[in-house]
């Protein structure tokens, strides 16, 4: 496949193709790395971002304790 060069802001873009994201396994607003290797330009992704239960296993148990917390003194007709 081929591509051009275009001006973006400061800076020069390329647009990618979809099938070339979707073999690379790259989505919309994926992080990657840029490598110039011998004059070639390379493209690395990223880790994913973990999932949502690969977060909270990183959390301590303190971490993950709640607690209550004062707001002050009512303000209005608010039932306490």
């Amino acid at each position: 496949m081929r591509g051009t060069v275009k001006k973006w802001g400061n800076s020069q873009g390329v647009r990618l193709p979809k099938s070339i994201l979707e073999e690379a396994h790259i989505k919309e607003n994926d992080e990657v790395e840029f490598y110039v290797v011998d004059g070639i330009i390379q493209i690395k992704a990223l880790k994913q971002p973990i999932t949502l239960k690969e977060r909270f296993a990183s959390y301590t148990t303190e971490e993950l304790k709640s607690s209550e917390w004062d707001t002050g003194s009512p303000q209005g007709k608010e039932v306490w």
